[in-house]
């Protein structure tokens, strides 16, 4: 794996959407307006990030990383910010989430080539067959 700007898309999606739900969950039921619009802000932030890295990642290891990670984290701040009940199921739940999206990963196919992209791969790889086009258009 390549590190690029779409893996920190991808990681700036997965931080603005748990600030997001972490709001949701200090709203009260959008009873309390602050946390509310810091809600409504992060997801419009999350989901603008989430496009970006969906240009060049596969959708499905994306989303897998971007839901697995946020039920993760998520799952994490409620048992120690909000006091939320833990038990060996919920540990070994996330362990099999964060299993499973390494499983995705381990799977290959980081990034979605596009068509001008496997075009000019193509070209690049057989010279002879780019010689001919460049005759053949002369």
């Amino acid at each position: 794996m390549i590190w690029n700007m779409n893996w920190t898309f991808l990681l700036l999606a997965i931080l603005f959407e748990t600030i997001g739900t972490t709001a949701m969950k200090m709203s009260s039921g959008f009873t309390r307006i602050g946390p509310a619009v810091v809600m409504g802000i992060c997801y419009i932030i999350c989901f603008t990030f989430f496009t970006l890295a969906l240009k060049q990642l596969e959708v499905s290891l994306a989303y897998a990383i971007w839901s697995g990670v946020g039920t993760a984290l998520i799952t994490i701040i409620g048992i120690w910010w909000f006091n939320e009940s833990v038990s060996t199921l919920k540990v070994i739940s996330i362990v099999l989430i964060i299993l499973g999206v390494i499983g995705l990963h381990i799977s290959g196919g980081d990034e979605v080539q596009t068509q001008s992209q496997a075009q000019a791969k193509a070209q690049s790889s057989n010279p002879q067959e780019q010689s001919a086009a460049t005759l053949n258009k002369e």
